[in-house]
C-alpha cells in the first residue's frame, strides 16, 4: 500500500470517533507494523493534523475537528471537482478513473457543508461518449503510456492538408488546447521537435525501443523550443 493511501486511511479511521483507536488495530487494518503506524501518525501530527494520543494509549482526532486530510478550502475543493470533470471529459480513461478515485477519497473525509459546496459547482464539462470518443480516449491512454515508458512510436500521420507520411517519434508530452490535443515529440524523420494531432494519426504502433533522455531533444528542450516559437508569433 502506498504511504499516501495509508495516511488517508488513518485519518478516515479516526474521523468521527469518540474513543481512542489503538495503534495495533490500525496496524492490523493497514497490514503494516506498529512502528510504521507510529511514524505515520507522528508525520501527520507534524503536518498539522490535530491527532491526539500516543503509543500505547491510542489516537483520536481533537474534539471539534472535522477536516479534510490536506486542509482544503472551499475554493480549492471546487477547483478539484472542476478539474476532475474536465479530465473525465477530455482525457483518457486511465487518467479519468484516477482523478475520480482521488476525488472520492477526498470527499470521504469532508465535513457535510464542504462536500455539498463542492458538489454545487456550476462549471461542467459534459461527456458525450460515442464510439469515436471512446476510441480517441483509448488513443490518449496509449500515448500517455508511451510517454511514461519513453517508448518510440511509429505513426502513419496526415497533416492539415491531408498529406500522409510515416514517422518514428520519441513522445515527450501531451497538451490539451481547449478542443484539440497535441502530442509533443522529437521526430526522427525531420530531426526536430514536432507537434502531432492524435486525431490525425491513422495508425499508431508501439515499438520495443526505449529512447534515452538526451539533452537538446528532451522535454525541457521541447518546451523551450515551443516557447520561442509561439512568442515569435506574437
Amino acid at each position: 500500500m502506498r504511504r499516501a493511501d495509508r495516511l488517508f486511511l488513518i485519518i478516515h479511521a479516526l474521523r468521527g470517533r469518540r474513543t481512542a483507536l489503538q495503534a495495533r488495530n490500525l496496524a492490523a487494518t493497514l497490514g503494516v507494523s506498529l512502528r510504521t503506524v507510529y511514524r505515520d501518525v507522528a508525520d501527520l501530527q507534524l503536518s498539522g493534523v490535530p491527532i491526539e494520543g500516543e503509543a500505547g494509549v491510542g489516537y483520536v482526532l481533537r474534539k471539534g475537528s472535522d477536516i479534510p486530510p490536506l486542509m482544503f478550502t472551499a475554493d480549492e475543493l471546487e477547483s478539484l471537482v472542476v478539474g476532475t470533470r474536465f479530465v473525465r471529459a477530455f482525457a483518457g480513461d486511465k487518467l479519468a478513473a484516477g482523478a475520480q478515485a482521488a476525488l472520492l477519497k477526498i470527499e470521504a473525509v469532508l465535513p457535510p457543508e464542504l462536500r455539498e459546496r463542492a458538489a454545487r459547482t456550476r462549471i461542467y464539462a459534459p461527456m458525450w461518449r460515442d464510439e469515436k470518443s471512446i476510441e480517441f480516449a483509448a488513443r490518449i491512454d496509449r500515448l500517455h503510456a508511451a510517454i511514461g515508458a519513453s517508448r518510440v512510436l511509429r505513426l502513419d500521420y496526415r497533416d492539415e492538408t491531408g498529406n500522409a507520411s510515416a514517422r518514428e517519434v520519441e513522445p515527450l508530452c501531451l497538451a490539451f488546447w481547449g478542443g484539440k490535443w497535441t502530442l509533443g515529440a522529437w521526430c526522427r524523420l525531420r530531426e526536430g521537435f514536432r507537434n502531432f494531432r492524435p486525431d490525425r494519426i491513422d495508425t499508431l504502433a508501439e515499438t520495443d525501443e526505449v529512447f534515452a533522455n538526451v539533452a537538446g531533444r528532451d522535454l525541457d528542450a521541447y518546451l523551450l523550443a515551443m516557447r520561442g516559437y509561439y512568442s515569435g508569433m506574437e
